[in-house]
């Protein structure tokens, strides 16, 4: 004998389950976004990413330009780049120079080194910011490399004198007459430059963005204050980075008040209303070492940057 409960049971558990399914389907016609919102905040697949994703769009697109630069050849078939010894130069948005160096390993893996794995004292220190680097210049050195090349005392004279000259007509082309490196290249002769290549490392949406006056002068007082701290917290740091906190402080000045000036409608002020000479001196040598060695390679030179 069946219960009147277990009769309503029966009646009642079909009933529901055919309801359900109804309704199922009606939720899956009329909200198929569920299904696939579900899936898309279901868990992700335990997939590692490459590591050349990992970047920032703005930065994969400065290290792609950058790659396509170090890649482009003369007229000889050479890639610029990869000449073993030459002399190089960083500039920034406005096309002025900040930064000359020179290498005795390759010109694209020093230049890597500086902008993308940064690891030189440039970098390390806060003096260079690689976020201001818009365009790369090089000068490579063909003929202190091969065969017929000269012994390394010769070279190293060599592109001293390279290195050297490269950074006179840097100072000479500067507003500031002045750029920023740490170390002045040891005196010498000055020679002709050889023949060089200069490259834009930028496309013109990433110098809309980052090249917008108020986000270089935000970015640059941060470089500042980030190359302060170095100078504080180390405490014992070279007559040079100290240098390069007056050229830094100098070029964040000129840059806020040539804004100030556009703001109010006024004509751009003059690079030498400020006295760079008198705040900071000759830029022609080290007064202390004058034949020193700049920040340098550790393959030949032994410098003691990681």
């Amino acid at each position: 004998m069946i219960s009147s409960f277990s009769r309503d049971r029966q009646r009642v558990v079909p009933y529901s389950l055919i309801e359900l399914i109804r309704v199922g389907f009606l939720l899956q016609e009329i909200m198929p976004w569920g299904v696939t919102l579900a899936r898309a905040n279901g868990p992700r697949a335990a997939k590692r990413p490459a590591i050349n994703e990992l970047p920032a769009p703005i930065v994969r697109n400065f290290r792609e330009a950058l790659s396509a630069a170090l890649s482009e050849k003369d007229d000889l078939g050479r890639v610029w780049a990869n000449a073993k010894w030459g002399a190089y130069a960083f500039y920034d948005y406005d096309g002025e120079p900040i930064y000359v160096g020179q290498t005795n390993e390759l010109l694209r893996t020093r230049i890597r080194r500086h902008l993308t794995n940064q690891r030189t004292d440039a970098v390390a220190m806060r003096i260079l910011d690689v976020f201001e680097v818009a365009e790369l210049e090089v000068w490579p050195l063909w003929h202190l490399d091969g065969p017929d090349a000269p012994d390394k005392k010769t070279a190293k004279k060599i592109l001293d004198g390279v290195e050297y000259s490269a950074y006179l007509e840097s100072i000479k082309a500067s507003k500031f007459k002045a750029i920023l490196n740490e170390k002045i290249p040891p005196i010498s002769d000055p020679v002709e430059l050889p023949p060089s290549c200069r490259f834009q490392l930028i496309d013109p949406r990433t110098r809309e963005e980052r090249g917008h006056p108020d986000t270089r002068i935000a970015r640059r007082a941060e470089t500042l204050a980030r190359l302060t701290a170095v100078a504080h917290e180390r405490g014992e740091v070279t007559p040079g980075l100290r240098r390069v906190i007056v050229i830094q402080a100098i070029r964040l000045a000129f840059l806020a008040a040539t804004r100030l000036a556009h703001v109010e409608g006024r004509a751009d002020p003059e690079a030498d209303a400020i006295d760079m000479h008198g705040l900071i001196g000759s830029v022609l040598a080290e007064r202390g070492d004058p034949d020193g060695p700049t920040d340098q390679d550790l393959m030949l030179f032994g410098s003691d940057e990681a």
